[in-house]
């Protein structure tokens, strides 16, 4: 049986700000929120019982980390670490979580070669989506048990993934994460829902009988579910509740046949509380490796170094520090005082050290990016072609007789 990752069961938890506050403030005895705190012990049971290694958590962000002047479909986290968010109070005073980097990129590039566009982020802080139903499902103050893995997934700006879209993504994880050449556990996590509407002279709208009707479905007849469109979702479970279209995706993750081994249902205000928890009722299988089919060969071409994440993970804080030089102050400082800035910027010794000899070559062996590379030259007050040279190990003059015409150009002005 060859080594591999697999999923274990999916939870489904609603994200509401208000759960995280209630934790926060200790009121599980409190009898408004008593039911919303009941509802998630047997999560809390069967996750001290399965030990996953990884929370793979589908959600959306609430115009706190992600706003409109960029707004993807699916963006996938990748990063090492998931601060909490301040979304106009103040963060949340917790921990933050550890993501699992090697495997969301294997995830990421698995599900790109299934022909899924997604959008991959970094050192950007998680809003209550993720942190408001995961904090109810660990001890406070205490590091937390697993790993997580954020897909989030722009549902507030039209036109946005349908819900077919959302159920065959959960199909491509699925098939991902049985490619994934490392035992470990993963858990599906589906946040937000069900029914509630937040905005509009229908604020307040609410719907309990579609509640348990798309439960009932999600669990024995999903493909039902992608038929709708999203006026059909806004129509029965108010135009936030639409948001649900995300359980499709962890639905789409696990088998034709599941059991539901927990439901809660509560409505005590503005949405809809729900949390269960669901097994396949065939194991999961494995299905081969096809993460790296695309770059396959691509090894050989020799001086080629394809800029994949694992190389952007290495190379993200050099990145970051020449990204910046698009800043017309970081320049100033640069060109003022090179070794102060580069001090400042947090670099390790080795980057300052392949900044300050320019070392074009080095800097891409290293995991820089040429087109930031390019900026650094136009500071310093070369052009793209001495670069390019020195890639090839030649003079400017000896690389322009390899060109039809000896021109010299780069970014600056």
């Amino acid at each position: 049986m060859p080594t591999m990752a697999r999923i274990i069961g999916a939870i489904a938890t609603s994200h509401t700000p208000t759960i995280g506050f209630a934790r926060d403030r200790k009121l599980s005895n409190d009898p408004v929120w008593r039911p919303i705190f009941e509802g998630c012990k047997p999560i809390r049971q069967w996750l001290d019982d399965r030990k996953p290694d990884v929370l793979l958590t589908i959600y959306n962000d609430h115009i706190t980390s992600f706003f409109f002047d960029h707004y993807s479909a699916f963006a996938l986290g990748v990063g090492e670490t998931y601060l909490p968010a301040d979304e106009g109070g103040g963060a949340r005073n917790i921990l933050p979580l550890a993501g699992h980097a090697p495997l969301a990129r294997g995830l990421g590039t698995s599900l790109m070669a299934d022909e899924f566009d997604l959008s991959f982020f970094r050192d950007k802080p998680l809003d209550h989506g993720c942190f408001s139903p995961l904090s109810m499902l660990a001890d406070a103050g205490q590091a937390w048990p697993w790993k997580i893995l954020p897909l989030q997934v722009g549902v507030l700006q039209f036109p946005i993934p349908t819900a077919r879209r959302c159920y065959r993504l959960g199909q491509a994880l699925r098939r991902a994460i049985a490619a994934y050449p490392e035992d470990l556990k993963v858990a599906i996590v589906a946040t937000g829902g069900l029914s509630h509407q937040v905005h509009g002279e229908r604020c307040g709208f609410n719907n309990t009988a579609w509640d348990h009707e798309f439960m009932d479905r999600l669990e024995a007849d999903p493909e039902s579910l992608t038929r709708l469109t999203h006026a059909d979702y806004a129509e029965r479970g108010g135009m936030e509740g639409s948001e649900i279209i995300m359980w499709l995706i962890m639905r789409g993750a696990m088998g034709e046949k599941i059991n539901r081994l927990h439901g809660s249902y509560y409505l005590p205000s503005m949405t809809a509380i729900a949390t269960a928890v669901w097994e396949d009722a065939v194991p999961h299988e494995h299905v081969g490796n096809f993460v790296d089919v695309q770059l396959a060969g691509a090894e050989r071409l020799e001086g080629t170094y394809p800029y994949t994440l694992e190389r952007s993970a290495k190379g993200h804080r050099l990145n970051r520090f020449l990204h910046d030089f698009v800043l017309p102050e970081q320049r100033e400082r640069f060109r003022t005082d090179e070794a102060a800035t580069l001090a400042a910027a947090g670099l390790t010794a080795e980057e300052q050290d392949l900044v300050k000899r320019r070392d074009w070559r080095g800097l891409i062996h290293y995991g820089a990016i040429f087109f930031v590379l390019e900026k650094l030259a136009a500071v310093v007050g070369v052009s793209n072609l001495h670069v390019y040279a020195a890639m090839r190990g030649q003079s400017l003059e000896e690389f322009q007789q390899t060109r039809n015409a000896a021109i010299q150009y780069g970014v600056s002005r």
